[in-house]
Parts: C-alpha cells; structure tokens; sequence
C-alpha cells in the first residue's frame, strides 16, 4: 500500500502573484489530487451595489482586478447601458476596443515574465516587464491611469485620443512587436521552455468543455471560442477569428498567449485605420430597469456580469462571473497525476487572478 502524503501549496509562495492555497495529495512526487482552499481576499463589492450610484460603480468594478480592470469597468457599463437601452457612439466603441487590447497585452507579457521566472529563466522575465512598462506607458498616455484605467463610463468612453495621438501609438506598438516577436521565438523555441512545459499539464478537449474552462485555457485545448467573435464594442467591424492549439499542455496555453499579443497589435491597427471623427459619449437618461447579462472576454477568458435594476440609482443586484474561478476546475483536473515540480508552472498556465474570483 502506498503512502500519502498532504503537502500545502500557499497562499504564500515564490511564483503565485496572488494567494491561493492547494493541499496537494502526493504520492513520492506524483500529484494524485488537489484540493483548493479560497477566500483569503473577499471584499464584498457585490454588496455595493446596494449603496453606490448605478453610474459610480464603474470605479468599484475596476478595482475588482487591477491587471484587467479596464474591461471589468467595459463590461459593467454594458451591462446597465442595455438597461438603460443607450446606443454607444462609434468612435466610443472603437475607443473601448483599443483599450482592451492594451489591456489584453500587457497582462499576457506580465504573465509571460512570472512564467518565466516560475522556472528560473530571470531574463525572460525581466525583458517580458520591460516591454509591457513601455505598453503601460501607452495606457497612461491615453487614458491617465496605468493600472486603473478611469476610462471607461456609462454612456460611453472619458477620454478622447488624437489621430495624431493614435497614429504614434500605431508606430510604436510595430517597434515593440518586433521584441515582442524575439521574446515569442525563445518561449516557443528554447529547449528549457519546452522541456518544463510540453507534455505537462494536459487537458483534453472533452475535459475542457464539460469543466467549463474559458480563454486560452479553453482555446489551448483545441476549442475555438471566444467572446469577442459575438463582436461587442467593434470586434465585429474589425473581424475576427480566435487563436487555437491543440496539444492542451502548458506550451498550448503559453503558445496561445503569445500569437494573441501578436493578435491584439493587428485588431488594434484595424481599429486605428478605421475610427472616425465623432462623439465619445450619449448623455444617460432614466434608471435601469430590467437584467442583462453581459459577456466580453478578458486576457484570461470569459467574463460574465449579471445586472438588475429596479428603476432606481442603486441596483438590486449586481453579479460577476470571472475567468479564473471558471478555470479552477479544469486546473484541478490538469495537476491530478502531474509531478511535484511541475505544480507552479501549471498553476500558473491558468494565468491565476484570485482578486478576481474572490470579490
């Protein structure tokens, strides 16, 4: 008969940007099951709802993640903006596109450079961040904000950009592309990356669907889907189709993560080639009545809020659904049967956002 032994993982370790507690089953130094442990970081901002003016909660639905706030702020707007049935201005739609996938690279070269030093590869690591510095720079230039954007409101966008002011925008992410694409080719090609990440952390493409695993994690396993082809705000001007592998492994999902940041730099240029002059903003009459549930997706995968209004200032209810409590499940099933030393690398795949998943 076999001895098992219970080892805690977290929520204080070298690689988890955030905490989250595992007690890994092992046998010797195969993982049989994994058992989580969340709620270290709840704050309870659903319930402010109940306090906080429809049009204000757009600064607490930022601050529910700061790496993807930006979008948790889009997407809340959409949600009372259909309550409220408003029709966004194109140049607004355009605008919110071209934010989210600043947002969208910049928390896909974080995650790339955690990754990288979750297996001791420091320089990777440390050029991954210094690229995304000079995409946060960018943020701040348009919006004011680095980690918290104040960007996005209801009715629309704050904040104008210059076509001048975009078209330096455009100039600057094909230089950074080109890094971009230099730190890629060591991901996908350095036998170290592959020989920690190929084969390891496996999840099929039936495991997949039937956990309900969303974003790259989901698209990693050879599943084409992804919100953005629902073609909300202006994806479904701009076209698009979503990057997908096969192999379901930790180097699907960091493969996936890579042609994305590649993606993104294009739906971006389309964007910029195609916005024209106009409002940013419809003035916001009446209180949402009604619910709506409103779908986009973050860096990390499908986001859900639920809205319901009763005809006042304040909501009567206010649900959100993120892509890592969605993710954990399908993690679970991932580290079942891995090695020990495999167990933060995979952990990480999932591009783990705890502040998220523990509102």
């Amino acid at each position: 008969m076999s001895n098992r032994t219970i080892i805690p993982f977290g929520p204080q370790h070298p690689v988890l940007p955030e905490p989250i507690h595992l007690d890994l089953v092992v046998e010797d130094e195969k993982v049989v099951e994994a058992i989580p442990s969340i709620g270290f970081i709840h704050r309870g901002l659903e319930k402010l709802v109940e306090k906080k003016d429809f049009i204000d909660f757009v600064y607490v639905a930022e601050r529910i993640c700061g790496i993807c706030s930006y979008i948790h702020g889009m997407t809340y707007c959409m949600s009372v903006e259909q309550l409220l049935k408003l029709e966004i201005p194109d140049r607004a739609q355009y605008l919110r596109t071209i934010w989210s996938e600043l947002s969208r690279i910049h928390s896909h070269l974080l995650w790339l450079g955690l990754t990288a030093d979750s297996f001791g590869f420091e320089s990777l690591f440390m050029q991954s961040w210094r690229i995304r510095e000079s995409i946060l720079d960018i943020i701040e230039e348009t919006t004011g904000g680095r980690v918290i954007f104040g960007a996005a409101k209801v009715g629309g966008v704050r904040r104008d950009v210059s076509s001048v002011k975009l078209d330096e925008i455009m100039k600057k992410l094909r230089v950074y592309q080109k890094e971009i694409n230099t730190i890629g080719s060591v991901f996908l090609n350095d036998t170290t990356v592959k020989h920690r990440m190929q084969g390891v952390g496996v999840l099929s493409q039936a495991d997949a669907k039937s956990l309900g695993a969303v974003g790259p994690m989901l698209r990693g396993s050879g599943v084409s889907q992804d919100m953005r082809m629902t073609g909300y705000a202006s994806y479904g001007k701009i076209g698009f189709t979503p990057v997908v592998e096969t192999a379901g492994d930790c180097y699907a999902r960091t493969k996936v993560r890579i042609l994305e940041i590649a993606q993104s730099v294009d739906i971006i240029q389309k964007c910029i080639e195609q916005i024209k002059e106009g409002p940013i903003e419809v003035k916001v009459i009446g209180m949402p009545d009604g619910e709506y549930f409103a779908r986009t997706e973050q860096p990390r995968g499908e986001v859900i809020y639920y809205a319901k209004g009763n005809g006042t200032k304040f909501l009567q209810r206010m649900r959100v659904r993120t892509p890592t409590f969605a993710n954990l499940a399908p993690l679970l099933a991932t580290l079942r049967g891995c090695q020990l030393a495999d167990v933060p690398v995979i952990v990480l795949t999932i591009d783990p956002c705890i502040s998220c998943a523990e509102r």
